[in-house]
């Protein structure tokens, strides 16, 4: 294994590497604001400075970069859709798709954590809290003074969520909380958990669990192949004492957590995008330096091939990403339609990631060009917020109006 280096001695031996240039084929800026994209070029300097030069660095040694919650906050990534009163952006849903493509551009585990702080924590605590909760924990969440994670999948029910056997009694003003949840994006560091346990009346509420809370550990999840410089881990309820002050009023059942999902779905929509883009500008540079039989290889038709379909998946995803983040602004976009956007890009992103690996050869499988750490990663994203036979089912649901779960 690599000797720890500082990040002084990382971004001295990196800084200005990353040359990535957004692939616009269609002219799909002309469709953005101003505002939008000076938002997306802020974030899109961030990376470049400050998150490139250390990313492989961090994936290959499966560990987290925690000092960088801090920088995801000051850029504007953590709730940016939700309102200034409570510290937040106030921004809409595109610029927060386009933000998720941008962290996501660079690695998906980061997008993970950016989408996880706002869509699965802060979300449900502005969507079904009271508004003592709101004021007390959106601000420090939106600043990185506090990090969170949302607990709903079990060890034995991942895409059955209503099977969950995590369940609280009450006693007093308290509840008394046991149970288990895994594949927790942010555990390990995590301030606060949004958990999805059943009342006494089996009905499903969430609960606030903070750290330091007695009962409540963390375990990290070890070993993982994917998403590298992510912290996941499990969340453990040993008769967790929680004052019902904590439970999330304004939701019962499923809606509360499904809601949520919707949320972070159409974050990822966008962000598999970024993988995919930054794919095909690798592959697209170094099509045009590497030389075979005495000419460029991105001058032969087989990789003229692999490129022009990409770039034309490329544009059918961002197509479809631009509108659903309309719809989302108009507060029309149903389920199925952010299932479709996210089965598609993650789909298209994971082939892309594959198929880009191919024109870079060897060199592919380093760690000197993203492709492999991307790919890699793609195989959670393609798993996680719905599976991507899950998102073809509610799609089928939806088209036909019957149901294929049951």
């Amino acid at each position: 294994m690599e000797a720890k280096k500082t990040l002084d001695e990382l971004y001295a031996a990196n800084r200005g590497k990353d040359q990535y240039v957004a692939p616009d084929f269609y002219g799909i800026d002309d469709l953005l604001t101003e505002e939008q994209k000076l938002i997306r070029g802020s974030v899109q300097d961030w990376v470049k400075r400050d998150l490139s030069p250390i990313i492989e660095y961090y994936a290959q040694r499966a560990e987290f970069p925690q000092h960088m919650v801090k920088q995801l906050a000051d850029v504007g990534a953590f709730g940016p859709q939700l309102p200034l009163e409570y510290g937040c952006g106030g921004m809409d849903y595109t610029t927060y798709g386009i933000i998720m493509q941008e962290l996501e551009r660079c690695d998906s585990g980061v997008r993970s954590t950016a989408s996880v702080q706002g869509s699965l924590v802060m979300y449900p605590i502005y969507k079904f809290g009271s508004e003592e909760q709101k004021h007390k924990f959106l601000p420090k969440l939106a600043s990185g003074e506090m990090l969170g994670c949302f607990g709903l999948t079990e060890p034995d029910h991942g895409s059955n969520p209503g099977g969950m056997t995590t369940k609280y009694t009450e006693d007093g003003d308290d509840i008394i909380l046991n149970g288990a949840k895994m594949w927790i994006s942010n555990a390990p560091f995590a301030d606060v958990a949004v958990v999805w346990a059943k009342n006494p009346e089996g009905k499903v509420k969430g609960v606030i669990v903070e750290r330091g809370m007695e009962g409540f550990t963390t375990p990290e999840t070890h070993g993982k192949w994917s998403l590298r410089a992510s912290c996941t881990g499990e969340l453990v309820f040993d008769n967790v004492r929680i004052p019902k002050s904590n439970i999330l009023p304004n939701v019962t059942g499923l809606k509360g957590p499904l809601t949520c999902l919707n949320s972070a779905r159409y974050g990822i929509s966008w962000g598999a995008l970024g993988a995919a883009m930054d794919c095909y500008d690798t592959a697209l540079r170094y099509s045009k330096q590497r030389e075979q039989f005495g000419k460029p290889i991105g001058g032969f038709q087989l990789q003229q091939k692999k490129l022009a379909e990409m770039i034309t998946e490329i544009t059918k995803g961002q197509l479809l990403a631009w509108r659903l983040g309309q719809l989302m602004d108009a507060g029309k976009a149903t389920p199925a339609q952010i299932s479709m956007c996210k089965r598609n890009n993650v789909e298209i992103a994971i082939n892309i990631a594959r198929e880009s690996r191919q024109i870079l050869g060897g060199m592919g499988i380093t760690g000197e060009y993203p492709q492999m750490r991307h790919m890699a990663n793609l195989e959670s994203v393609i798993t996680y917020e719905g599976t991507h036979d899950i998102h073809l089912l509610i799609l089928g649901m939806e088209i036909t109006g019957e149901n294929a779960f049951v």
